[in-house]
């Protein structure tokens, strides 16, 4: 089995079961260790990241899932509790709901990166704080009805103190935890990049200056503002951080949450500055993810559209055919124009291939306006270009094939004062029967277009070839 949540191992070895005991003990016992330098009197930890860092743990390394490591964990708190405590038996309890968490946790994400299948995610958000929310739910409900006896408090203190911290520390930790990469510092520091974490800073500092609880909401615009600028990793880093300083600027009174600030007399003024920060940020979001869709629309438009002449390129034509089809309504009547622009090649021999670029760029522009609503055109490679016309019987497809051939012998390019005129060759294919789709029409009627361009061009060229009752019917129009 492989690890959940990334490709490098940088301590554990699935095939090395002593260093991974060592290690799950040895990590267990220092962030117990942190936990319990945290602790206040008569409550539990201030900051408790050793539920959050061993279920990253475990999430990112899914060998790890075993009875023996779950217990060596378990272990290595009742050893440090015995050693540190005067708890008993009721730390037997009181570590089985931290478990409860680390084991919840970490089954939960791995199940999600299974059911992913490998896609190219690195954590779902919105899962993440559900199995929190649900983890921390669980844990304090045991560990509340667990501490009655260490603590003298009421089971509801208790469980409130259980899941708040379970619940931050779990979603402050475990995006750190499962996006953690060695840094490889190749990029320099840039002012882009230090604005942000200056904004984070000034933003905590005006928490302080401010107080009341709508401070603790200042500095999300700068955390957004680092994530649209920094790495995942690197985000979940400085939110980690930030949320950390928070909690402990709160339980230190240094943000005052109940009495009046140092700035302001009204908690009204802490309450309405959070609101106003809160609500600017879905839009600092929605601007970002406008840019995000428009940089998407741009590169779609580079693959569906050529980006010399501005028409549909070939694989462009036959994925518009495709959303064409999935609307339904197919008509009976399709024609399909192939054009080749005649001596093309000397043109580029003559004055260059940036000139051959503008008369390609030209003629595309020329032959779209002709065509206009009526079809669709697009550059299949070179100088051949293909005009798809839904809706055209044979006789109005060819009437729009001579209207690019007479347009574009009539009009002469101009290149550096220069005037190159141009003639261009046509084959129609054209049917009327009942198509099952657009697509099934165009990959029908190309070969028929095709055959007719080389009897356009063995005919002298300049001319449209189609099927002789089409060509009798538009010779009898125009007599």
């Amino acid at each position: 089995m492989t690890t959940a949540y990334s490709g490098k191992r940088y301590f554990f070895s699935e095939d090395k079961l002593l260093i991974n005991v060592a290690g799950v003990f040895i990590l267990t016992t220092l962030f117990y260790f942190f936990g319990a330098m945290l602790r206040l009197v008569d409550e539990l930890s201030l900051f408790w990241p050793l539920n959050g860092v061993m279920a990253g743990i475990f999430a990112r390394y899914a060998f790890l899932n075993k009875p023996l490591y779950y217990f060596i964990c378990y272990l290595a708190m009742i050893v440090y509790d015995s050693v540190t405590t005067n708890w008993g038996i009721s730390s037997l309890a009181v570590n089985f709901s931290n478990m409860i968490f680390i084991v919840l946790v970490a089954r939960l994400l791995i199940r999600d990166q299974v059911r992913s299948r490998g896609t190219p995610r690195a954590i779902n958000a919105l899962n993440l704080f559900n199995y929190c929310l649900i983890g921390a739910l669980l844990s304090a409900l045991f560990g509340a009805v667990a501490s009655i006896d260490i603590d003298d408090r009421n089971f509801l203190p208790l469980f409130a103190d259980w899941f708040s911290e379970q619940f931050a520390t779990g979603v402050l930790i475990l995006p750190c935890m499962l996006t953690m990469k060695r840094p490889l510092f190749k990029e320099k520091i840039s002012a882009d990049k230090i604005y942000p974490l200056l904004g984070v800073a000034v933003s905590l500092f005006a928490s302080v200056m401010v107080g009341g609880a709508g401070s603790l909401a200042f500095p999300l615009p700068a955390l957004i503002w680092c994530a649209v600028r920094f790495t995942l990793p690197a985000s979940c880093l400085v939110t980690f951080l930030t949320g950390v300083i928070e909690i402990v600027l709160v339980a230190n009174s240094i943000i005052e949450i109940n009495s009046h600030a140092t700035v302001v007399t009204s908690q009204m003024f802490s309450a309405r500055l959070g609101i106003a920060t809160i609500a600017i940020c879905p839009l600092i979001v929605s601007i970002s993810v406008a840019a995000i869709n428009k940089l998407m629309a741009q590169v779609s438009r580079r693959a569906d559209y050529d980006y010399l002449t501005g028409v549909y390129s070939r694989s462009g034509l036959h994925e518009t055919l495709k959303s064409m089809d999935e609307n339904g309504n197919v008509p009976q009547e399709m024609s399909v124009m192939l054009l080749d622009i005649d001596y093309f090649k000397g043109i580029n021999d003559s004055y260059g291939h940036e000139c051959g670029d503008l008369v390609l760029a030209a003629f595309a522009n020329k032959v779209n306006q002709i065509v206009g609503e009526r079809g669709l055109v697009a550059r299949m490679g070179g100088e051949e270009f293909v005009v798809f016309c839904p809706n055209a019987a044979a006789e109005e497809g060819y009437q729009i094939a001579e209207e690019i051939r007479t347009a574009v012998a009539q009009h002469p390019f101009e290149w550096k004062k220069n005037r190159l005129w141009l003639t261009v060759s046509i084959g129609l294919g054209s049917q009327a029967r009942l198509w099952s789709s657009y697509t099934d029409a165009f990959i029908q009627l190309m070969p028929k277009a095709d055959r007719y361009l080389y009897l356009s061009k063995n005919a002298g060229r300049n001319r449209t070839s189609a099927e002789p009752d089409v060509l009798e019917s538009a010779a009898q129009r125009a007599g």
